[in-house]
């Protein structure tokens, strides 16, 4: 199921496991994601180029609060 906040004008789009991140996100959106070792923050760009960190957090609550800093530093 889907879910999404919206912070500083920049959707974060929590996934769940097996959804299709470019299914349910457009560019500018943050995807984030569960798999077995973690949470997952993607970054949807252009022409659904998807970026990501190098490991998951820990937490979904850590996964959120990351995906807000960086919807903070976007809307600068």
């Amino acid at each position: 199921m889907v879910a999404v906040i919206k912070h500083r004008r920049v959707n974060i789009v929590t996934l769940a496991e097996g959804e299709d991140i470019l299914e349910h996100c457009r560019s500018g959106d943050i995807a984030l994601v569960q798999d077995a070792t973690g949470w997952w923050t993607h970054f949807v760009g252009e022409n659904g180029a998807i970026d990501s960190y190098d490991a998951p957090f820990p937490s979904y609550n850590k996964a959120l609060w990351t995906a807000k800093a960086a919807a903070e530093f976007a809307a600068e």
